[in-house]
């Protein structure tokens, strides 16, 4: 018989040391230790078996999650970079763009000056064109008026004709 030694504080601690055959607490007896032993622990192959499953399992998920997490991490810098090129694209697009404002801007500008200096020689042909009218009104007039000296009549009708 094994020596007792002293009792634990704890009797689920005692329970399962006496389960594993450390001699705390009472000794089982013989029914007592082979239902506590198959019901307890399962067979050493089983045991063995069972946690060489478990480490292949936790290895291969290891294996999976570092491989989904090295395909993540290309997305991630594919997709980076297609945003880098994305960026560069708009931004020599903006160039451009600015570009042809300025161009634009420029030809509306020189527009804008022919249309001023067009429209400022309109109206000092058109002061021209009034000058010569009344030029020539008042020359029909003069000759209108010495002709009817000379006749010797006044018509006012053509002289009035004249003069609208």
């Amino acid at each position: 018989m094994a020596p007792q030694l002293p009792p634990l504080c704890d009797p689920a601690l005692e329970a399962f040391l006496a389960d594993l055959g450390f001699g705390l607490g009472p000794e089982p007896t013989a029914l007592d230790v082979t239902t506590t032993t198959m019901a307890a622990t399962p067979p050493e192959e089983e045991t063995s078996a069972s946690a060489a499953g478990e480490a292949e399992r936790r290895l291969r998920r290891k294996i999976s999650n570092r491989e989904s997490a090295r395909r993540s991490r290309a997305r991630k810098q594919r997709h980076l970079e297609e945003l880098r090129a994305r960026a560069a694209r708009l931004r020599a697009g903006n160039r451009e763009l600015a570009a042809r404002l300025r161009g634009v801007q420029a030809r509306a500008a020189l527009a804008r000056l022919t249309n001023a200096r067009l429209r400022a020689e309109a109206g000092a042909l058109g002061r021209r064109l009034a000058a010569a009218r009344r030029a020539v009104a008042l020359r029909q007039i003069y000759a209108a008026a010495s002709a009817a000296a000379a006749g010797g009549g006044f018509e006012l009708q053509a002289l009035a004709s004249l003069i609208v």
